[in-house]
């Protein structure tokens, strides 16, 4: 029995997001300190808010991942056997027209 590999991809689309965001960044905008203390601080006077390290918030477009198993062999033309499994399953809208390889895993 020949080996298999389960491919995990998701769909690329025109309108995704990537966004990184420092979070010093974030807590200096009026608005996301206003949500914060009225979420999380209702009444209460003389706040501030601070972090402890510098980190970093990623603002990213939720995708479904999608899997299918092909053979070991077929390795080398992995992106093109996601397009297919894409189109095949009408995963491809409008305004989506990739997709991009999330993991690979060997089945035995």
């Amino acid at each position: 029995m020949e080996g298999m590999i389960k491919v995990s991809y998701t769909v690329m689309c025109k309108n995704d997001v990537s966004k990184e965001v420092n979070l010093c960044d974030l807590l200096a905008n009026d608005k996301v300190i206003k949500a914060i203390k009225s979420e999380f601080a209702t009444g209460l006077r003389n706040l501030a808010l601070s972090s402890k390290e510098e980190t970093t918030v990623y603002v990213k477009t939720q995708k479904e991942v999608f899997e299918f198993e092909v053979s070991k062999n077929d390795f080398a033309d992995l992106l093109e056997l996601a397009e297919e499994d894409a189109r095949k399953h009408k995963h491809l809208k409008k305004g989506c027209d990739g997709v991009e390889l999330v993991n690979i895993e060997t089945v035995d």
